[in-house]
Order: C-alpha cells, then structure tokens, then sequence
C-alpha cells in the first residue's frame, strides 16, 4: 500500500471512531460530573464502596440448628397421601 491509501483509510475509518469514541467518553464524564455536583454524598459512598471488603461467605448450619431442611431429613415422614 502506498502512503496516500493509508491516509485515505485512517480519514475514512480511524477518524470517525474516534470521533465518536472520543463523543461517547465526554458525555459520560460530563454525566458522571453532573451526578457528583447532585449528591456528593453519593459519590463519597460509591468511592468508599469500591475498597471495601465484600461479606464473608453464608457458612452451613450445625446439626442442632432450629430449621431442619425437611428434604434432607431421614427421619421425615411423607405428606403424600
């Protein structure tokens, strides 16, 4: 290819898209700016939300729990008839 082809694609094609890339990225910063002026506060807790840590994963019942799963209970009795 020659220098005036590559020149030729990257004004039809790369120059649109980042055209429209670079519109896209203003309007969600402008967004994101509007939403900080609205409520801080928000902000304030999405920022501290983003380092903190996720809950500690649910651990199994013991054995002398209150709720007895009544699938898994050998000792159940059937309620079809």
């Amino acid at each position: 290819m020659d220098q005036a082809k590559i020149v030729q694609f990257l004004f039809i094609v790369a120059l649109p898209l980042l055209a429209v890339g670079g519109g896209l990225v203003a309007f969600f910063a402008v967004g994101a700016f509007f939403e900080a002026v609205e409520d801080p506060a928000e902000l304030r807790r999405r920022i501290e939300g983003a380092f903190r840590r996720p809950p500690k994963a649910p651990q199994p019942i013991g054995p002398d729990h209150y709720y007895h799963q009544y699938w898994k209970d050998p000792g159940a009795k059937s309620q079809a008839g």
